[in-house]
């Protein structure tokens, strides 16, 4: 059988709707179809690749090492078919899903609260946000795009730096009434400072003292596993914390939290953190809805 006689493009997304909808059933309600119906594509297209894509059982259907691989390199040439077929319009309007991956900070304060904004720029984008502290694996996860804090690790990705967070020292009023407010960074060693236990979290504190950086080592007394957790935590009176500027910039307004021994905190290049957006690359075509997503953050999210 000719190329010309297989419709790939179809048997792909057939596939990749399987794989996201876990199991024919599913994936046959998607494009009014009977089970079989996809059973059988599936089956056509395995014998035409000459290898098992889907380990198959009577209670799941799960990826063979093969299958997942297809899986990601189908995924990538439908989406590429897709901005093609936009790009040849008289208009160009990004569309598609995009599923997206962002820790708890940037998501409930910062993305969130800009979605409906995106989408009335965008409204032929759909949207899958998870907020979480987990750091994705973007193939395994079929996330788009991930926003990260802090330093990246080595990878096959593609970075953008959406911004600097500048980092703050805070505790709640009741705190500092009941233990006093630390004057100076040695004063730290006499407080309850609130540390992190997941791997990914920056153990020291850095300050500026006498033109020489300093770190202080929190934790001990009071870890938690994630920032939200942690602001939550010092509103409550539980310690000091350190926190994105941007994060807890509404607490202090109101009153809720006090930024403390902010003239011993260093410059954006010790006491920043960077924040970027990784999403898969490798030389080849952005979707337009990446990239309307990555600019529209860039432009928008403030992270400073």
């Amino acid at each position: 059988m000719s190329r010309l006689d297989t419709n790939r493009s179809g048997e792909m997304e057939v596939f990749i709707r399987v794989v996201e909808r876990d199991g024919f059933s599913a994936a046959a309600r998607d494009f009014n179809m009977t089970p079989s119906a996809i059973s059988k594509l599936v089956g056509r297209l395995e014998d035409r690749l000459r290898v098992r894509l889907f380990n198959r059982s009577t209670r799941k259907l799960q990826l063979t090492p093969e299958g997942q691989r297809f899986y990601q390199r189908a995924v990538s040439v439908i989406a590429d078919l897709d901005d093609a077929e936009q790009e040849a319009a008289v208009a160009l309007c990004p569309r598609g899903h995009l599923r997206i991956s962002v820790n708890m900070p940037v998501g409930l304060h910062r993305l969130l609260p800009l979605v409906p904004v995106f989408r009335r720029a965008y409204p032929q984008i759909t949207l899958d946000v998870t907020v979480s502290e987990k750091m994705v694996d973007l193939y395994e996860e079929r996330a788009d795009i991930a926003i990260r804090s802090g330093p990246l690790q080595s990878s096959g990705l593609i970075a953008r730096k959406l911004g600097v967070c500048r980092m703050a020292i805070a505790a709640s009023p009741d705190y500092l009434a009941r233990y006093g407010t630390p004057q100076t960074v040695a004063d730290l060693r006499d407080h309850v400072l609130i540390g992190y236990n997941f791997v990914r979290a920056k153990a020291e504190w850095p300050f500026k003292v006498d033109g020489e950086i300093v770190t202080v080592l929190p934790g001990g007394t009071i870890d938690v596993g994630d920032a939200e957790s942690a602001r939550h935590l010092a509103i409550a009176g539980g310690g000091i914390v350190r926190l994105g500027k941007f994060h807890i910039e509404q607490d202090v307004k109101a009153g809720r939290l006090i930024e403390i021994l902010d003239a011993y905190y260093p410059g954006n290049g010790k006491g920043g953190v960077e924040i970027n957006a990784v999403y898969i690359g490798g030389g080849g075509h952005l979707p337009a809805r990446v990239r309307a997503f990555l600019d529209f953050c860039g432009e928008n999210l403030h992270l400073k």
